[in-house]
């Protein structure tokens, strides 16, 4: 059984950095064909994809927050991590991390992925 944790500081300031770490069990992150994505839910608003990392350790990032995402990770810890730059309180949201079989750039919908994490909010203070 593969499974998906999502860990992060919960509150950060506006401007700031913020990381989140999605560790997985069950499954290695350099399995090759799967992609590890994070998604993320905007209070009242609709599930949004931000981002990829390959098996083979490529990075696929959304057009919209390109500037400001960077994934990388770390195969010793089977963990991949989120880095958010300049963030606003608009980057208030729960982020997931999810694996698909395939590279689902943009893709929201659930049944692309076969695993999902449990979710993790993050709070950005004014």
């Amino acid at each position: 059984q593969v499974q998906l944790q999502e860990s992060g500081p919960g509150l950060v300031n506006s401007s700031q950095i913020f990381s989140l770490t999605c560790t997985v069990s069950g499954d290695s992150i350099t399995t090759n064909y799967y992609y590890w994505s994070w998604i993320r839910q905007p209070p009242g608003k609709g599930l949004e994809w931000m981002g990829a990392i390959a098996s083979s350790g490529s990075t696929y990032y959304s057009p919209s927050l390109e500037s400001r995402t960077s994934i990388s990770r770390n195969t010793s810890k089977n963990q991949f991590t989120l880095q958010l730059s300049s963030v606003t309180p608009e980057d208030t949201d729960v982020d997931c991390c999810a694996r698909s079989e395939g590279l689902r750039v943009g893709s929201v919908k659930r049944e692309e992925y076969d695993y999902w994490g449990q979710g993790t909010q993050v709070t950005v203070s004014s």
